[in-house]
């Protein structure tokens, strides 16, 4: 069984920073990609940034620039660099990952999510 325990969310002011973390552990023999997911109150969860095992990247129009994700394979962690904040941002940050596991299948498993609040 694999686990994403996210960490990092927080109510900062506008302007401010967060760096979210999401590590995962468990029965993981590599892990595909790891992407990191917000949902605002009644809107639908949309993907704002992906790492994959190669190194690319990928992020929502609306966050370029601000948002930077990275990961530290030794640790499979990923990062999720949040600057410039707004009260947009405002959301529950999700992290997922696709990993193949030991007996060489691939899943797909969420984190509980960690809250994000941005005061103006």
């Amino acid at each position: 069984q694999v686990q994403l325990v996210e960490s990092g969310g927080d109510l900062v002011q506008a302007g401010g920073s967060l760096r979210l973390s999401c590590a995962a552990s468990g029965s993981i023999f590599s892990i595909n990609d790891m992407g990191w997911y917000r949902q605002a109150p009644g809107k639908q969860r949309e993907l704002v940034a992906a790492w994959f095992s190669d190194g690319s990247t990928t992020y929502a129009e609306s966050v370029k620039g601000r948002f930077t994700i990275s990961a530290d394979n030794a640790k499979n962690t990923v990062y999720l660099q949040i600057d410039s904040l707004r009260p947009e941002d405002t959301a529950v940050y999700y992290c997922s990952a696709h990993f193949t596991t030991l007996g060489s299948r691939v899943l797909l498993t969420w984190g509980q999510g960690t809250q994000v609040t941005v005061s103006s």
